[in-house]
């Protein structure tokens, strides 16, 4: 399974940034509508594009591996 760590990207750069970051605001700058950052950030969104992955990276000047990881079936909880 894949598991997406938006919500601690969006922590770190509340705490860069000194103030709150919203959902609304990344969807606005990155062109993703609000509902797909919203899957992503409720790890819900088990399929979503590359290009949507490549627009939050460039947003947070992360590497993927910040934004994106795999879980094996059996470490889950």
């Amino acid at each position: 399974m894949i598991r997406y760590h938006l919500k601690h990207l969006i922590a770190d750069l509340e705490l860069k940034w000194g103030r709150r970051v919203s959902l609304s605001e990344i969807a606005e700058k990155t062109g993703i509508h609000m509902s797909t950052i919203s899957r992503i950030a409720n790890q819900k969104a088990a399929n979503t594009t590359i290009g949507n992955l490549e627009k939050i990276c460039q947003f947070f000047d992360c590497e993927i591996q910040d934004l994106v990881e795999f879980v094996r079936e059996d470490q889950a909880e």
